[in-house]
């Protein structure tokens, strides 16, 4: 997966956008696809084995759960519609990539046929589940967003011991993420860091920041969508939607197409017709007679360039004598000089 279709690899995050029903979730399926996406991601929460009513809300936005272990119940698929869920991207074209929370839920989609792992930012020293998706062989995307280095260089370790193919993403955990916390800097320490293909996980709801991110050298790039930003939901607010990503979307391959053609500023022979046209040559701003000696106030630059003298030689003729009589806007040649 993470070598394969175009680069920087574009995921669009669902989440909870689906508020628990399957009909919405299908629907930005369709509309991932149509904005030209490489992959759709999800987050399969099974309550009983992930969570427990002790959990707090991170942002108490729910109007119908009374603690997130409810909110996540009501979050949950059955495995049969999530491989109706796998089965809807594949028909669609879209890599179906997941995030686990429970070892449970990496059992569901080895069966489902999961072909990606990915570790959100909480997950990142649970070692007991990297080691449930390392015995898969699969590779996986790990979010950075609450790790510090020596947090990561332990996941890092684990994950390289295991042979497991991995990137990482440079993440910030705010929603949304404000300009000064996009942490832009970070892809390349990564890089420098693991030499693994590392990426960058948005919640800033801006498409500016993705499209930095690839022209900074991200592999991968990843972002929450939503139909619409008032929609209900706790990541709502951190999302593009989905017109915004067909924008991004066509931005980010432009600015890698133009990454994967250097130009060489030594070569411009293309431009060799266009020179012809829009430099100038030297001509004389006034009439003068013949035994003039030329001055810069005597001087304009006209088009186009071969007409006269090359306008970037002006100082050469200073001080040099006509040798015949030149009317305004004449242009200046070789010849006509002593």
């Amino acid at each position: 997966m993470l070598s394969k279709k175009s680069s920087p690899y574009i995921i669009a995050e669902i989440g909870q956008a689906h508020d628990g029903s399957l009909g919405i979730l299908h629907s930005y399926i369709d509309a991932a696809a149509q904005a030209g996406v490489d992959a759709i991601k999800f987050q399969m929460h099974i309550a009983e084995a992930e969570s427990s009513e002790h959990e707090p809300f991170r942002v108490q936005f729910s109007l119908e759960d009374k603690t997130r272990f409810d909110y996540w119940k009501r979050m949950g698929f059955s495995l049969d519609q999530w491989k109706e869920v796998k089965k809807h991207c594949d028909e669609v074209g879209l890599d179906f990539i997941c995030s686990p929370f429970s070892n449970f839920a990496v059992d569901w989609l080895e069966e489902i046929g999961v072909e990606c792992y990915k570790i959100g930012s909480g997950e990142v020293n649970n070692f007991l589940i990297l080691e449930k998706i390392a015995q898969t062989g699969k590779p996986v995307i790990l979010s950075s967003g609450m790790s510090s280095y020596v947090e990561l260089d332990d996941t890092v370790a684990f994950l390289k011991e295991r042979n497991v193919n991995f990137a990482i993403l440079q993440c910030t955990t705010a929603y949304p993420t404000q300009p000064e916390q996009y942490g832009l800097n970070v892809i390349q320490e990564l890089k420098n860091r693991y030499n693994v293909p590392v990426g960058f996980s948005d919640h800033s709801a801006k498409i500016e920041t993705c499209i930095a991110a690839t022209a900074l050298g991200a592999n991968i790039l990843e972002f929450h969508i939503v139909f619409d930003r008032q929609m209900f939901g706790p990541d709502s607010k951190s999302s593009l939607t989905i017109s915004e990503t067909a924008d991004l979307v066509i931005a980010v391959r432009n600015i890698a197409t133009s990454l994967s053609n250097d130009i060489d500023k030594n070569d411009n022979e293309a431009f060799s017709s266009l020179k012809q046209i829009f430099e100038k040559s030297l001509a004389v701003n006034k009439d003068l007679p013949k035994n003039h000696i030329l001055t810069f106030e005597d001087l304009e630059a006209k088009k186009p360039k071969g007409f006269g003298i090359d306008a970037s030689q002006f100082q050469k003729i200073i001080g040099k004598k006509l040798n015949k009589e030149l009317k305004q806007w004449d242009f200046l040649n070789e010849t006509d000089l002593l």
